[in-house]
């Protein structure tokens, strides 16, 4: 890992928006950091550099949003990344990344695409949201893609849109979630060997921008209408959907 210009240049725009999405809009894009620093960076190295940085968006993002959280969801989704999160450490060096990436495109595109037929009137609401399997099941796939590319937030988005929630309870329960799920990959990626000092020296240069991106976040989610919020959130799971399964395929 060169820390350069170059470095630079991609990374500090990469961890701000990073920030923005952990900060204000349910952490769904927060994992674009990671393949835009793929770009420039080893997948394994721009996986472990991300980590520390995301750990410290979700400690400095909690604050805010403090015990403003779905209890029930944020339990759900914690419970079910737990295997989610081992199975990722297993197949770490055994899966084909491109597969996760395909699905979890095709799942954030696909709920976007659902939620849409129903606003429109093609489908029949559903008579209730998605209750402790969805959240389980949701948490594991969750645990297991944050794992591999930090891409948990389509799965954990498909259970807790599917609730309802207001705004703030929405990105409360995501700030919640990932800074658990994030703890829970420390370690195995410490055995795993994800980290090294030289990721670890540029995460100490990337700390401000990382705290600037959470700031603007959370003054943005202040400021933006509820229904914006979430067209936002929605086309920032259509894009991120977009990016993956595109990276997927070539």
């Amino acid at each position: 890992m060169e820390i350069d210009l170059m470095f630079f240049l991609v990374a500090i725009p990469a961890v701000i928006f990073a920030g923005i999405s952990k900060g204000g809009f349910g952490s769904g894009a927060a994992f674009a950091a990671t393949p835009l620093l793929a770009l420039i960076l080893e997948p394994g190295q721009a996986v472990g550099l991300m980590l520390p940085l995301l750990m410290l968006m979700d400690v400095t993002a909690l604050k805010p949003y403090w015990k403003k959280w779905d209890r029930f969801a944020a339990l759900m989704l914690i419970l079910g990344a737990i295997p989610g999160v081992a199975l990722g450490a297993v197949f770490y060096h055994l899966a084909d990344p491109d597969v996760f990436r395909l699905l979890i495109g095709a799942v954030a595109i696909g709920f976007v695409a659902f939620q849409l037929a129903r606003k429109f009137g093609l489908l029949r609401p559903a008579r209730q949201p998605m209750g402790r399997t969805g959240g389980l099941i949701s948490g594991t796939v969750g645990g297991f893609t944050s794992f591999v590319s930090h891409a948990g937030g389509p799965p954990a988005a498909v259970f807790l849109l599917s609730r309802g929630l207001d705004k703030t309870t929405y990105q409360a329960t995501t700030v919640l979630v990932f800074w658990a799920i994030n703890l829970m990959k420390f370690v195995p990626y410490m055995f795993l060997g994800i980290f090294t000092w030289q990721s670890l020296k540029a995460d100490v240069m990337l700390i401000p921008a990382a705290v600037i991106g959470v700031w603007l976040g959370v003054k943005l989610h202040d400021i933006i209408p509820e229904r914006l919020y979430f067209t936002i959130t929605y086309t920032l799971l259509v894009l991120t959907g977009t990016k993956l399964i595109a990276d997927a395929l070539t």
